[in-house]
């Protein structure tokens, strides 16, 4: 018998060997869910009378702000330190947080913390760093949120004289773009979305860029699916809005021109649902 005069070559997989490997950038691994938070027996909480009036309240307020209402407040300042403490095991601690740092020589800084119940927030005002309200607001974001952004605002971008610094490229034609999509965008329009992440920017161009559209006083983090910070800038409905992987690696760098990001709004339909299980729970609390 004579000799194959071809070599035979496996096929299938693992029979050819790869030089080139493909390197993805890890994705977000985990993602926040709803726990309803660890509740005490009722019948330990039933001379909580306080802290249920307060709770009975914020359900019947967000049965109100979940069909289109305005936000509504209650304040928690009245409340002894037991009461107080039910109400913090019912609300818990949601994934969106948020800051307001002092205005200039203002002392007052705000503090926000979402419950586990998407669209009931914890508000803290605090002078020198000591507690001085406390409130619990419903509805799709804390309004003073809104108001510091809009008191950031300075009314044009700043004007840059001379040649531009090393190695920034891009980043005049962007600031350019964005200012046109600002002063169009009005309010109830989508949000206009300018990734910055798939243009061809260097990190000097996204320094020259935020140096331009200016750092507000709000920093916003929503940690549902990886990270998410949220910066407002000093442009009117400007924002910074970068997300991060559970590596801390950024994924998604943009400028969103919105009222205020959706990211870090509860929807609508997030409402209903806080609603629904606001109701199972003060029905368990208050049983006895």
């Amino acid at each position: 018998m004579k000799d194959f005069p071809i070599p035979v070559v496996g096929l299938g997989p693992g029979s050819q060997s790869e030089e080139d490997t493909l390197d993805y950038m890890p994705m977000p691994q985990g993602m926040s869910t709803f726990h309803a938070p660890p509740l005490p027996e009722p019948e330990d909480v039933a001379d909580r009378v306080g802290a249920h009036r307060v709770l009975q309240a914020a359900l019947s307020a967000l049965a109100e702000v979940r069909h289109g209402g305005a936000n509504q407040r209650l304040s928690l300042n009245q409340l002894d330190a037991a009461d107080r403490q039910l109400v913090n095991q019912v609300l818990g601690e949601g994934e969106v947080s948020a800051r307001v740092t002092p205005l200039g020589d203002e002392p007052t800084e705000i503090n926000v913390q979402e419950s586990v119940f998407a669209g009931v927030w914890r508000v803290i005002r605090s002078v020198h760093g000591v507690p001085v309200d406390d409130q619990i607001e419903l509805g799709p974001i804390p309004e003073a949120l809104r108001e510091a952004a809009q008191q950031d605002w300075r009314p044009a971008l700043p004007e840059w004289a001379g040649a531009l610094p090393p190695n920034v490229q891009n980043a005049p034609a962007v600031l350019a773009e964005i200012e046109d999509h600002m002063q169009d965008w009005q309010a109830g329009q989508p949000a206009h979305v300018v990734n910055l992440t798939l243009l061809p920017m260097t990190v000097e161009d996204i320094g020259f860029l935020d140096h331009h559209l200016g750092t507000g006083r709000v920093l916003i983090l929503s940690r549902g699916y990886g990270n998410c910070r949220i910066t407002n800038t000093c442009r009117p409905n400007g924002w910074r809005v970068v997300y991060y992987n559970s590596a801390d690696t950024v994924i998604l760098n943009t400028v969103e021109i919105t009222a205020l990001p959706e990211v870090a709004l509860a929807a609508p339909e997030d409402l209903q649902d806080s609603h629904e299980r606001l109701q199972e729970v003060l029905h368990w609390v208050v049983q006895a």
